[in-house]
């Protein structure tokens, strides 16, 4: 058996009803969720997005993740394959009144969550939609990021505050860009440090989005208190937003969402799916 992993991603897309997205394909005869491999070098988060608007012409967010599936797929040279999933919502048109069938998809439905059961193929799938229904309700994430690689503090001359990102942290910042397009961010809140706002810049610049930089998000100003306001605030958002800051104040922010303390690594995000101030379900990615 080839010990090679393959990993693949995909969601569980739901719209009001609450009906799910079914993929038939005509090869294997079967009815499952939209999903696909990872291209070279690509995170499971975007993946997920580009392989359900690919396979069915629905653009979509993500939701709070769902379990991996792990089974063994060939038969010659028979590999473990890993996929991700998420639950999945619409963005824009969810009409597939225009989709045109081909050899890979021959057949999509909206369908409700008993007919879904009913038509899966796999034993698996019908896990992975019991699973769904447990988190189908609407959450938004908050998105804790801690800022990327940076210059050496014992090395930098001058106001740390303009610390900047190194050569990796720059490369972190723009692999950053699609991993929150996965979610829809439509707002950035960063510490005014240098090091913070330039690691969501680029996504800023893609997305059109002004950033929102406060002097109480840094090392040098931050307060317990004011930390903990304004994670409360942004969890009356319902929109995704995403929060950079620094490792020193990270325990104030997880306090706030009432998470257990956690070191970050450099680019490393949390993302917190919350719903009427509480969070239902969290995960962890790094570019």
């Amino acid at each position: 058996m080839d010990t090679t992993e393959i990993v693949a991603a995909g969601a569980v897309v739901s719209r009001s009803g609450p009906q799910v997205l079914l993929v038939h394909r005509p090869k294997y005869g079967d009815w499952s969720f939209p999903k696909g491999k990872l291209d070279p070098g690509e995170h499971a988060l975007s993946a997920a997005v580009r392989e359900v608007a690919e396979e069915t012409g629905v653009d979509i967010r993500l939701g709070p993740p769902l379990s991996d599936q792990m089974y063994v797929v060939g038969n010659g040279t028979r590999r473990a394959k890993r996929v991700h999933y998420w639950v999945g919502r619409p963005v824009g048109d969810d009409d597939l009144s225009t989709y045109q069938p081909n050899a890979e998809i021959d057949t999509l439905l909206w369908v409700d969550v008993e007919e879904a059961r009913r038509r899966l193929t796999y034993p698996r799938d019908r896990d992975t939609l019991d699973e769904f229904t447990t988190l189908r309700k609407r959450s938004a994430p908050l998105i804790v990021l801690r800022h990327g690689e940076a210059h050496s503090s014992t090395s930098w001359v001058g106001d740390d505050r303009e610390r900047t990102l190194s050569l990796a942290g720059r490369l972190q910042s723009d692999d950053l860009v699609p991993m929150l397009g996965a979610y829809g961010v439509g707002r950035i809140v960063s510490s005014s440090s240098r090091r913070c706002w330039s690691t969501v810049a680029p996504y800023a610049d893609v997305c059109g989005i002004d950033l929102e930089v406060f002097d109480a998000l840094s090392e040098e100003d931050a307060t317990e208190q004011a930390v903990v306001d304004r994670v409360h605030s942004l969890m009356l958002d319902k929109q995704p937003v995403v929060l950079c800051t620094h490792q020193p104040v990270m325990p104030w922010v997880f306090d706030a969402l009432e998470l257990p303390r956690r070191e970050l690594e450099p680019a490393e995000m949390l993302v917190a799916h919350h719903r009427r101030g509480e969070v239902v379900s969290v995960e962890l990615h790094t570019p």
